[in-house]
């Protein structure tokens, strides 16, 4: 079988004419380089130099190796420097994990800014909800999230706190802005929701949940739909209130509902942002530069708050 290291060994000493030589332009000991010959020379099963004098002639069959040789060694060293460029963030693919809701107002800001550092890069912004994204990363998808807590599971995973964003109430009803919203009145609102596929684990309907718990009573949902862009704008149309994240409110309202507004909750909720990755892991330059930006973007659009 051949091996790069013979294959350098050959060409060194076609070149140079000499094993001596070739062995003091490789670095090795002419013993060394000797061996490597006799290797090659058996593997491909034929001679590919005669001795003359102090020094060696390629036969007709080290003249048809070469060229093979040459392209085989340019190869591998090729290989070496694109796994070398995307260890140094020049090529490659970066992803990341980021719930629906906080790519919405972060995402495409996160992208320009790697693109910024690094315009040879390929970028992939992962996951719809936090759950997935938290399903991503057990399973080895992605290295390191934004998600929100309490939907992510600590076992097994690190999680840092980085920033919180507060849940606002949306509505075309200016009466129902004129004041912060009770639980009371937040158990009573005729209310459309997003995520309604994970609407057991999201974390905004959990916080939601707990708040309305004083009151016996469960939030109520007049519909339901899969994404926050949507859920606006039948706020707008007057069909329904929510209660959304106040940068989604912020990004989406102008553009989608610009008859509603927003109210703060009493007391203020907050959805808790974190980066999470797996517990023990060794992130690579990737998902270091990834939870850079992140975290970076989202706390200059949120509450930020410092890690423990």
């Amino acid at each position: 079988m051949l091996s790069l290291h013979q294959l350098r060994c050959f060409l060194a000493t076609y070149e140079q004419g000499s094993l001596t030589a070739a062995a003091e332009q490789l670095g090795y000991a002419q013993p060394s380089v000797s061996e490597q010959i006799r290797s090659l020379e058996k593997s491909v099963g034929a001679d590919l130099f005669r001795r003359v004098g102090r020094g060696v002639v390629p036969t007709t069959i080290a003249d048809s190796l070469r060229p093979h040789a040459e392209k085989t060694l340019a190869a591998a060293e090729e290989a070496r420097r694109a796994v070398a460029s995307a260890t140094a963030l020049e090529t490659g693919t970066i992803r990341f994990g980021m719930f629906g809701t906080a790519r919405l107002y972060a995402g495409a800001g996160l992208v320009a800014d790697v693109l910024a550092r690094h315009p040879g890069v390929r970028v992939e912004l992962i996951g719809q909800n936090s759950t997935d994204v938290q399903e991503d990363l057990r399973r080895g998808r992605i290295e390191a999230a934004m998600i929100a807590v309490p939907t992510v599971s600590s076992e097994g995973m690190h999680v840092t706190p980085v920033a919180r964003d507060e849940l606002v109430y949306i509505s075309t009803d200016r009466e129902k802005l004129a004041s912060p919203v009770t639980a009371q009145r937040l158990a009573q609102a005729s209310l459309v929701m997003p995520e309604t596929t994970w609407r057991a684990t999201d974390s905004t309907r959990r916080v939601l949940r707990e708040m309305v718990h004083s009151t016996g009573r469960n939030p109520q949902t007049r519909i339901e739909v899969e994404d926050v862009e949507t859920a606006v704008e039948l706020v707008g149309m007057g069909l329904a209130d929510s209660v959304i994240p106040r940068g989604a409110a912020e990004q989406l309202l102008s553009r989608l509902a610009p008859e509603a507004g927003w109210v703060r909750l009493r007391p203020r909720q907050y959805d808790t942002l974190a980066i999470v990755h797996r517990s023990g892991a060794t992130l690579s330059p990737a998902a270091r530069l990834m939870i850079e930006l992140a975290t970076k973007r989202i706390q200059a659009l949120t509450e930020p708050v410092s890690p423990r």
